[in-house]
């Protein structure tokens, strides 16, 4: 390890071998060590060896937790991933462990407790070996730093992993754990999911646990979640998050095991708000999708955008208002030796932006507020039990497309064109899932997004599990 096409060693990276992980997904790892067929602690010791393998070539890993991992895989475990290894994303706190949310801004201090999300991901039986990278503050589509080396995408490293868990999905893809944590606040679980092969499931908001930031924001965009690599990774997750604590307000979704019987209405939309059309990859692969549902027996139909334009306007308001608090405040909601002179230019780019029009603030706050209304009224009108749209508008970039350090009015614009899909379901809190459907002419994965109504996750997954039977998920180490 790392293993990669002949001739090219350092682009195509994944560490898949024979050893105690081999190629199952995590609860394939949960069911040999309730049979005895490996231990906890074999798992974690592979988990370890690979990531030393590939984390040269991915630069994924913020900080390792190897030994205090392999202590707690050595002891009792409980839950249905029980054994387990994953890493935490590094803006979710894990008592011991810094969290210094991707910025130079927050020094390196060992939190004093685990987060609730946290919480829920040890009772699910998960061991956590460390931390893993996203862009700062989360603010970017791309795992890319100003003064630090970006975060690789495993399938070509020229090109980008995604974000904000883009640390999380370069280390899934790759094979060194099989499910990782990740959260979403415009696309962060699924933009990562397409751009490396993974599934990616934003849950309705509030199903898990929440992060304390969240809940202070007007608008709570954020939802923690996990990128796997196969759909039952996903179910299995949630129903043992739900087993640990039951979403208030919400209908249980329980154990999806397989697709369901009943045959849906699926709104297709294919271009965003945005002016600039889908590309031709990423609509060829929607469409097929499209076409593949229709041979399944569901009514696949096209409809129009389910937000009107003021929505786009308002959710760039909003992200610059966030961007704006942490510079401004950092000291109060992120740490008390928070340096707002470490920032990278994304977040004094976007902070300025939002000063030069705070007035807009209640305005789009509204917009946002309406949005999960007029989500519902679009699928009541269209009688829709679910949408199908591609993730992103263009296949991943290379590194350096959406760097921190370009030109902030066109490095902006591209960000807003290629996430144009996914914060929608932030804004309203619905659920939607990213599936790797489709592959570009350079091999590179294409995501394709379904969505459904508040606390609708069951038809989500029913769907994805009648999908990947359909359509194989393409492997990297074949």
């Amino acid at each position: 390890m790392p293993q990669g096409r002949q001739g090219q060693p350092l682009k195509h990276v994944h560490a898949f071998g024979d050893d105690a992980l081999g190629e199952l997904d995590a609860v394939g790892v949960a069911a040999s060590i309730a049979d005895g067929s490996i231990s906890a602690v074999e798992a974690a010791q592979a988990a370890v060896a690979r990531a030393a393998a590939v984390e040269p070539h991915l630069n994924a890993i913020v900080v390792d937790d190897f030994e205090r991992a392999l202590a707690l895989a050595s002891g009792p475990l409980t839950g249905r991933l029980a054994g387990v290894p994953t890493f935490v994303k590094d803006n979710t706190d894990v008592a011991g462990l810094p969290t210094r949310q991707g910025s130079r801004a927050i020094p390196p201090t060992p939190a004093a407790a685990d987060a609730p999300f946290t919480t829920q991901l040890r009772a699910a039986g998960l061991v956590p070996l460390g931390k893993s990278s996203l862009p700062e503050f989360g603010w970017s589509a791309s795992t890319e730093f100003d003064q630090w080396e970006a975060t690789h995408n495993p399938w070509d490293t020229d090109f980008s992993s995604g974000a904000s868990s883009g640390g999380a999905a370069a280390l899934v893809a790759s094979g060194v754990v099989p499910i990782a944590h990740a959260n979403d606040g415009g696309g962060s679980i699924r933009i990562p999911a397409a751009a490396c092969g993974l599934v990616g499931l934003k849950p309705t908001r509030g199903r898990l646990a929440p992060d304390a930031h969240a809940e202070q924001m007007p608008v709570d965009v954020v939802c923690n979640g996990v990128v796997t690599r196969t759909v039952r990774d996903t179910a299995h997750f949630l129903a043992a998050a739900e087993a640990h604590r039951t979403a208030p307000g919400l209908p249980l979704v329980g154990l999806v095991e397989g697709p369901g019987d009943r045959r849906l209405r699926i709104g297709l939309v294919l271009d965003s708000l945005t002016d600039t059309p889908t590309d031709d990859e990423t609509r060829a692969t929607v469409l097929a999708t499209a076409d593949r549902l229709t041979s399944l027996g569901h009514e696949v139909v096209e409809v129009p955008l389910p937000a009107a334009d003021a929505f786009a306007e308002a959710f760039k308001h909003y992200w610059a208002m966030l961007a704006f608090s942490t510079h401004h405040f950092g000291k109060r909601v992120m740490h008390p030796q928070f340096d707002k002179s470490a920032t990278d230019p994304l977040t004094q780019h976007l902070a300025r932006r939002f000063a030069r029009s705070f007035w807009r603030t209640p305005g789009a706050i509204r917009t946002l507020k309406r949005s999960e209304h007029e989500l519902r009224e679009h699928f009541a009108e269209n009688r829709l039990d679910a949408a199908l749209s591609p993730t992103l508008a263009h296949t991943t970039p290379r590194l350096g497309h959406l760097s921190p350090n370009g030109a902030f009015p066109e490095m902006f614009d591209r960000l807003v064109r290629y996430a144009a899909f996914t914060p929608l379901n932030n804004a309203t809190g619905s659920p939607a899932v990213s599936l790797p459907l489709g592959r570009t002419a350079e091999g590179l994965p294409i995501g394709v997004q379904l969505q459904a109504l508040h606390g609708d996750e069951r038809t989500l997954l029913e769907l994805s599990y009648e999908l990947e039977a359909a359509q194989p998920f393409a492997r990297i180490q074949d």
